[in-house]
């Protein structure tokens, strides 16, 4: 059965029991602080999990893109090692909010997988969980009794709370679950050793395949369990794993899953896969990595230095990394596996198609960034190998530098100093990673104490769109503790607070009582809760408040956010269609926004852009706003849908004239409200990604007067009343004219100069040597140097600049010297130039060094006296 097929399948088979299919979400999750990426297929079902959210049914199926690089869920370094481990790959899930339970859960796997995809009931092994003393659970006796009716009792084996008790979290809904595994051994071998020792052995071919998670209890701060009012199920199936084992496979890697991929890459490198497994793993860590890449650029997360976009940096310079070191490939070549991808996953996953332009651009770019990196991090080891001499052990720090600055792989490090007879110092360097995940993990840790509901009707709405202000009570609060303190979240039944969502930062403002005044320090969401920040709990959380938004941040944070559509259309029309917003900041200071570009625009095309935009706010363009918009009805009005955006039943269709959007943020009520539009810059943050940043109304305003007297304090410095330009031309013109002068008194001075050197030469066993210091600088020193040794027969020529700052040593030795003496100027400098507090090198006729303490140069030229001694 072909992958595809297998995929459709499950789909069908779930929707025959009554579930609504459902699409995957994006890889990239932009709402849920909690997580960075999609890592299972229930993160999307957060909300309904944790009672905050209706689902669209009681009953869904889906194929859910994860991906497990970070966190608690990271099985980045058993990729490639193994050939069941990924990076990307699709969970199948079932789901029931309170429906069904156990019973249909099990039945219907047991079903799908024998009846349906044929699997033999003799290589099917399940685990139920056993119980925890700790928690004080019991053996899942529900579950057993269920599987007995399919299943034969010694294929039923016991788990304990690692394998058999998932959690969401450390706090949050949880439940045991039952684990199906698949045998796909020879007969023979089966026939030898029983499967059931090998489940959960990390063995390749005793593989678990299916989990079901039966959720009935909430994981409390404390660590106590109680039960769920509703209980729920959450599948999740591997489908490569699936894949392999319907198409009669023994790796995944030789499914059709990844095949295809495979076959290009050997064509691309030369070597074939399944010969030599140092190969054979490269290969698989490079077209696993190239799904979890071009999945995450299609959804809308770009590499970059922080964040999720180090992350997807991090696995596209890994992949870059084998293909250099193991298949000798040395220019960009992940971007040419993408057209295979997209044809073998385009049909079910459209943004593939839709993306290609981006995802390809943008990796090729990044390939050859770091190819260039690896080549600058080799010359840089070279370097440090040179000067280590004798201990032949290259420090740990040195090799974590190179790793964590200049993404240097460390295990290319290894290989550089083997080669050379040097070892890395392993603990050195384990040591600084240890550091290095301490100081992550500090930064990121966060101690959440459970909610203290108030009020338990569900009454939590949002009301920001028409209110600046409310009374509110508050249902809900909660102690957090992170690296900045403590503070506290609280949620209210109804706030005129807009949670930061869409690239707009959250409101901040007050909330009001007779006795108190509490500051709001941010407001977020999180799975569909509105929670907003504050440093100190009110006295009485039971009271009435008055809630008040800071009106001036939202004002201005109004103003940028509409004229961040008026813009998204005037770049389209000007640069074309192509243009798509690939990520934006949105706040009361500037605005920010990324969109797919391939070139430089032009100061032509920005200033074009920027008139369009102050036509459409001169034009006093009125919202039309419609919030219960289906996507359909959206779609077809002309509405703007983003990639990696996950939208809901119901969208908000934002429209200024021609200007018709998808967007959850607060607008201005008419575009005249923005006053003015301005460009501060455009600039590139990546391959075929452009970025603008620009401000509006007073603080545009603001930066024009600022710019007009900077402009006339130019011409009061100038001595003139209109032309800064004519006068800052014969500025330019007369620096010029002065420049060649001083160039030319310079020469003069050092041919004077070195004239006055000669008398300084002196014979040592048959050279010509001078040592001495200059108060020239580098570069002039340097020509003297060189001019010097050509004039004089067998010249070893070694000069100081006396700079306070920045002191230099320049060495020049005739070639017939480096020849019948076996002098090496480079050698001879780097030594030299440890009196300065520098280092440097060169070629054995011509070498420099810079430093950092003038008052080592005497001792640096009396010791290259001593090298012809």
């Amino acid at each position: 059965m072909k992958s595809k097929d297998i995929r459709k399948e499950f789909l069908h088979f779930f929707e025959t029991k009554g579930h609504l299919i459902v699409d995957s979400a994006p890889i990239v999750l932009k709402n849920d602080p909690t997580l960075m990426f999609n890592n299972s297929g229930m993160a999307q079902f957060k909300e309904f999990f944790l009672g905050n959210g209706t689902p669209k049914s009681n009953r869904i199926a889906d194929t859910q893109k994860c991906l497990r690089v970070s966190g608690k869920h990271n099985d980045l370094d058993d990729v490639g090692k193994d050939t069941y481990h990924h990076t990307m790959f699709e969970m199948l899930g079932n789901w029931s909010f309170g429906d069904y339970f156990k019973k249909e859960a099990i039945a219907w796997a047991w079903e799908l997988l024998t009846e349906k995809y044929g699997i033999s009931k003799d290589q099917i092994y399940v685990t139920v969980f056993e119980g925890d003393k700790g928690d004080g659970t019991t053996l899942d006796q529900e579950a057993l009794d269920l599987w007995k009716e399919h299943i034969a009792e010694d294929r039923i084996l016991f788990g304990n709370k690692k394998d058999n008790f998932w959690e969401m979290g450390d706090i949050g809904p949880c439940g045991p679950c039952s684990e199906i595994h698949v045998d796909i051994r020879p007969a023979e071998d089966r026939a030898k050793v029983d499967g059931k020792s090998l489940v959960n052995m990390d063995h390749p071919q005793v593989i678990e395949i299916w989990n079901l998670v039966f959720m009935q209890y909430q994981r409390k701060a404390d660590g106590s369990l109680e039960s769920l009012p509703a209980k729920h199920i959450d599948t999740g199936m591997g489908f490569e794993r699936l894949a392999m084992i319907l198409q009669g496979k023994t790796s995944n890697y030789d499914t059709d899953v990844f095949q295809p991929t495979i076959q290009k890459l050997e064509e691309i490198s030369g070597f074939k896969y399944g010969v030599d497994e140092k190969t054979d793993i490269a290969i698989r860590v490079i077209v696993d990595h190239l799904r979890a890449v071009a999945f995450a650029i299609a959804d809308g997360q770009l590499p970059s230095n922080t964040g999720a976009g180090y992350v997807i940096r991090r696995i596209l310079r890994r992949a870059i990394s084998y293909g250099y070191r193991f298949l000798n490939l040395n220019e960009p070549f992940i971007y040419k596996l993408y057209p295979i991808l997209k044809a073998e996953m385009g049909d079910f996953f459209p943004e593939l198609v839709k993306q290609e332009g981006i995802v390809t651009g943008v990796i090729r770019e990044e390939e050859a960034s770091f190819l260039r990196t690896i080549e600058q991090g080799l010359n840089r080891l070279n370097q440090i190998i040179e000067q280590l001499g004798e201990s032949k052990v290259v420090p740990g720090d040195i090799v974590f530098e190179l790793y964590d600055t200049f993404g240097f792989p460390a295990d290319l490090s290894r290989i550089v100093a083997e080669d050379q007879g040097f070892t890395i110092d392993e603990a050195g360097f384990e040591a600084e990673m240890a550091k290095q995940k301490e100081r992550s993990k500090k930064a990121t840790a966060l101690v959440t104490d459970d909610w203290v509901v108030l009020d338990d009707s569900g009454n939590e709405t949002s009301i920001a769109y028409d209110n600046t202000e409310a009374e509110i009570k508050i249902t809900r609060y909660r102690k957090v503790k992170n690296k900045k303190g403590e503070f506290y979240q609280l949620v209210f039944n109804q706030t005129p607070f807009y949670a930061e969502s869409g690239g707009q930062i959250g409101d901040k403002g007050v909330i009001i009582s007779p006795n108190e005044t509490i500051e709001v320090v941010d407001t977020k969401k999180e799975n569909n809760l509105i929670i907003h920040f504050v440093e100190t709990l009110p006295e009485n959380v039971n009271g009435t408040f008055q809630a008040k938004i800071d009106v001036s941040k939202r004002n201005a944070t109004t103003n940028n956010h509409s004229a961040t559509h008026l813009m998204h259309e005037a770049l389209r029309e000007v640069l074309g269609t192509h243009v798509e917003q690939k990520g934006s900041y949105v706040g009361d200071d500037y605005l920010r926004f990324d969109f797919s570009h391939f070139s430089k625009m032009t100061d032509e095309e920005i200033a074009l852009v920027e008139q369009k935009v102050n036509e459409k706010i001169a034009e006093a363009l009125p919202l039309v706003e419609k919030r219960e918009s289906t996507m359909e009805e959206a779609l077809a009005e002309g509405a703007m849908a983003l990639f990696g955006e996950k939208y809901g039943d119901k969208v908000r269709v934002i429209r200024f004239g021609s200007s018709v959007e998808l967007c959850g943020g607060t607008h201005v009520k008419n575009t005249a409200d923005i006053r003015l539009f301005k460009i501060l810059s455009e600039s590139s943050t990546a391959a075929g990604i452009r970025r603008i940043e620009a401000i509006t109304a007073d603080t545009a305003i603001n930066a024009l007067k600022d710019a007009e007297k900077s402009y006339n304090d130019v011409l009061v410095a100038l001595k003139t009343k209109n032309d800064a330009v004519k006068a800052v031309q014969s500025l330019l013109d007369e620096n010029a004219a002065l420049k060649k002068q001083v160039e030319k008194f310079i020469a003069q001075q050092a041919k004077a100069e070195k004239e006055t050197w000669k008398a300084g030469v002196k014979a040592i066993n048959g050279i010509n040597f001078l040592a001495i210091k200059t108060n020239l600088d580098t570069n002039t020193a340097k020509q003297n140097a060189i001019d010097l040794t050509n004039e004089l027969e067998n010249a070893f020529i070694v000069v100081g600049t006396n700079d306070a700052v920045k002191p230099s040593i320049t060495i020049s030795i005739a070639k017939n010297l480096v020849q019948d003496k076996g002098l090496h100027a480079g050698n001879i400098v780097k030594e030299i130039a440890k009196h300065i507090n520098g280092g440097g090198g060169g070629q054995p006729f011509l070498a420099t060094a810079g430093g950092k303490d003038v008052n080592g140069l005497d001792a640096s030229l009396k010791q290259a006296e001593e090298f012809i001694q």
